[in-house]
């Protein structure tokens, strides 16, 4: 099993690879991976006929980036060596749920909120957890998000909530840690759209 880097030292190889950089002996480029949106719902949640925009998730700067985080303990986050994601988290959750709520095929218009669509109900969300743990010893992934959707007429939350998952991890490989983060991120965003389009009033 290969032990993780000093955080300084992950972070340095972070940048380099953003800049396409290499030094010498720094090694191969790291393994780039993407998630996938979620594409299968509960049928009985309402067809709706209003717009809605989905902010880019706000995020810690530890969770802001394209370096996969591994949370070491409570208070220490390191980055997963020779991995990373394709862009930073936060835009990729993004795209995803944008790409979710389309899945669904029971919203008329969804977008992010930068193409300026008119839409009736903003979303917006934090990325609280995006990590791999070690509860018990054994890794997993978690994931939540917080989501407020706001009525964009009346400038008010209509509902607020959060949803969670901890999905333990076959091994420590980067793909099966990344298959972890898949199925977390999947099982989040299906109760995201399902409760906005029940809850939105």
């Amino acid at each position: 099993m290969k032990r993780l880097r000093p955080t300084a030292f992950a972070l340095l190889l972070g940048l380099l690879g953003a800049c396409n950089i290499s030094l010498p002996g720094s090694g191969p480029a790291p393994d780039l991976f993407v998630l996938t949106p979620k594409s299968t719902f509960d049928q009985s949640i309402p067809a709706v006929t209003w717009q809605m925009v989905i902010e880019e998730p706000i995020a810690s700067n530890g969770l802001n980036t394209t370096g996969i985080a591994v949370a070491r303990s409570a208070t220490e986050l390191d980055y997963l060596p020779g991995a990373r994601w394709a862009e930073r988290a936060p835009a990729m959750v993004q795209t995803l749920i944008v790409e979710s709520f389309e899945n669904s095929s029971k919203i008329v218009s969804v977008g992010r909120q930068s193409i300026g669509l008119r839409a009736d109900y903003l979303l917006k969300t934090e990325l609280r957890e995006f990590q791999v743990e070690y509860p018990e010893g054994k890794p997993a992934v978690r994931v939540r998000l917080n989501a407020k959707l706001v009525n964009q007429s009346r400038r008010t939350i209509v509902a607020s909530q959060s949803f969670e998952y901890l999905i333990p991890a076959t091994s420590l490989r980067p793909k099966d840690l990344v298959l972890a983060f898949d199925e977390g991120l999947g099982k989040t965003m299906r109760r995201m759209v399902e409760w906005t389009l029940v809850n939105a009033k």
